[in-house]
């Protein structure tokens, strides 16, 4: 199984007047391609600190991430902002859907912020709303849509542009029991069905245990609890 990313020995510090905060203490973690990884922790332990670094959100006060084997240190900020808008997708615990726009806008909006032409772009976003079930929906604004769906617009927009990576920080988090296994059994299908890579980050150790994998972070530092 390839690396898809490689974290080596990632620090994370923030400085509070005179103190640092040393949030990532040197956290060692790999990503494989086509896999579920999911990573566990106590709330302010680092978990979406450490999402982010791998999504290129943010950088790293020490250590190296490795994207398919090249380091995002040696990167030009333009090489690694085209890394993150080609091969990432992210969906968050709030959806951060534009109130003003449709679900089948919402879903084209990355791609329309980068200069593509709307019509060129209508075709993918019906067959993903499609896919994740919003067939009959996409006329609606995220204020007529449930939590559960507008969760499913803003994977479909994860999507749009074919990332090879699935970012997803507590994405059930939001969602009743019932609406977050639905979102849960989406990603699960998506990466069967797409060979789709994704890393969840949940304070949930019962779906931890469903992943592929499962890292736990403790004290700045990750514990493998599954392989």
């Amino acid at each position: 199984m390839s690396k898809v990313i490689e974290c080596r020995t990632l620090v994370k510090s923030y400085h509070d007047g005179d103190r640092e905060l040393r949030i990532l203490r040197g956290v060692d973690l790999i990503v494989n391609e086509g896999e579920i990884l999911v990573i566990t922790g106590p709330s302010g332990v680092g978990k979406s600190t450490l999402l982010h670094l791998i999504g290129t959100l943010d950088t790293p006060t020490e250590g190296d991430i490795l994207f398919r084997g090249v380091s995002l240190a040696g990167m030009g900020r333009a090489a690694v902002n085209r890394i993150r808008n080609q091969e990432i997708g992210f969906v968050f615990q709030f959806y951060h859907l534009l109130p003003e726009f449709t679900a089948f806008e919402n879903v084209m909006m990355p791609a329309l912020c980068h200069g593509s032409s709307r019509s060129s772009l209508q075709e993918r976003a019906v067959e993903l709303l499609t896919k994740v079930g919003l067939g009959e929906r996409m006329t609606h604004k995220p204020g007529q849509l449930s939590g559960g769906e507008q969760q499913r617009v803003a994977v479909a927009r994860a999507l749009f542009n074919e990332p090879s990576v699935i970012l997803a920080d507590e994405p059930t988090g939001n969602l009743d029991e019932a609406t977050g296994e639905g979102i849960l059994d989406l990603l699960w299908r998506l990466n069967r069905s797409e060979k789709m890579t994704l890393v969840i980050v949940t304070h949930d150790e019962t779906l931890a245990a469903k992943g592929d994998r499962w890292v736990h972070l403790h004290e700045g530092l990750a514990h493998t609890r599954k392989e």
